[in-house]
């Protein structure tokens, strides 16, 4: 069954927000750990239509954001619901974001960034082909973290 992609309803949001945690150390992508960002998700106008959420057989299994940079590259985010991590899903679900993002934006580069502890993403993101691009310090969660700027070209 293939993944569904759908402008973010404010009940997913919320949904997401809190009640998605995730353990250990990735509990550092919970909505929850950065007041600012999660203020962020649950706006609707801040949301605005570059949120998804993302389906499967009507399950809500994900979600993602597409920020337009320029004329030919957007910037992605995205997160995959606690349960379904690390149970070899990302590698469909990442290919069918990629499929959405050149379908709906015609972008020549795609960029993310990720968290340097969270090499189970960043080894599927570079098994899909996205390529690092530099590291950089970021603010968020009460400290301060390395993140992994990583860029993909599209086809």
């Amino acid at each position: 069954m293939a993944y569904v992609f759908h402008v973010m309803t404010q009940e997913e949001a919320e949904n997401i927000a809190f009640n998605w945690h995730y353990e250990g150390d990735y509990s550092f992508y919970d909505m929850e750990a950065d007041e600012e960002d999660m203020e962020e998700f649950l706006n609707p106008e801040t949301r605005g239509d570059s949120t998804f959420a993302v389906k499967k057989e009507e399950d809500l299994v994900a979600f993602f954001s597409v920020k337009k940079v320029n004329e030919s590259s957007v910037d992605i985010g995205l997160g995959m619901r606690p349960d379904l991590t690390g149970k070899g899903m990302g590698d469909a679900f990442l290919k069918a974001s990629l499929k959405f993002v050149e379908g709906s934006y015609s972008p020549d580069r795609i960029t993310l960034s990720v968290a340097t502890f969270n090499q189970r993403a960043i080894n599927a993101y570079r098994k899909i082909g996205f390529r690092d691009m530099e590291t950089f310090m970021q603010a968020t969660n009460g400290s301060t973290y390395e993140f992994l700027k990583m860029s993909y070209t599209c086809a």
